[in-house]
């Protein structure tokens, strides 16, 4: 695709408008509102998030799915050993970015990520699929390997394993984490790119609400 193309790709914004007076005084509140219009909208994984971290001072960004979020925070589960995991273990500053394009609208959320406890893991561990049970413990996540036959390999392995076993105990390295916001960022797309941004900024236990230019 050449220049000229790329540069003429844009849309006109013009669904909805975000102002103060019409969102809750509480993020999480107003997060929820949101999502629900997003799984309204039935959009495909309106729960899919861009999770940042840090890695050697420099950013690090791939797309994990929100698994709940109340006031405590915003969970997602992965390999306590892979890249992210890893990285979170060294720095557990992080952001979560969503994007529901055919609402015209973008969450930016900021703040420190904690692990979950080994209860709210289990819960969440078996209550996935069998398969992805045993998957999780077929997989290094983010380890190099010579092949896909590696996994297959694993994969009978560990099914032959687990067998016999009705409940799969879930792997150590396997589990949840929490991201507890310090900011969110709601952005609604506006007509000649005038975006309505309103952040949210967590101050003296309260949240103080500013206008952002676009």
């Amino acid at each position: 695709m050449d220049k000229t193309t790329l540069a003429n790709l844009r849309n006109n914004y013009t669904l909805n408008e975000l102002l103060e007076n019409n969102v809750s005084t509480n993020p999480i509140i107003q997060f929820s509102v949101w999502f629900k219009d997003a799984l309204n909208a039935e959009l495909v994984e309106a729960n899919a998030m861009v999770l940042s971290t840090i890695k050697d001072a420099k950013p690090s960004a791939r797309v994990v799915l929100l698994k709940g979020f109340d006031e405590d925070g915003f969970v997602f589960f992965t390999n306590y050993n892979s890249h992210k995991g890893l990285e979170l273990k060294g720095n557990n500053a992080a952001c979560l970015t969503f994007f529901w394009d055919k609402l015209e609208r973008q969450v930016r959320i900021e703040g420190m990520i904690e692990k979950v406890s080994t209860e709210d893991s289990d819960l969440y561990f078996w209550s996935r699929p069998r398969e992805s049970q045993i998957g999780a413990w077929v997989s290094e996540q983010s380890a190099v390997i010579e092949g896909r036959e590696m996994l297959n390999e694993k994969l009978a392995y560990y099914q032959q394993k687990f067998e016999n076993e009705e409940i799969i105990p879930r792997p150590q390295h396997w589990g949840g984490y929490v991201l507890k916001p310090q900011s969110m960022e709601f952005w609604q797309g506006r007509p000649n790119r005038l975006h309505d941004r309103l952040l949210y900024t967590h101050e003296n236990d309260s949240w103080k609400i500013e206008r952002l230019s676009p």
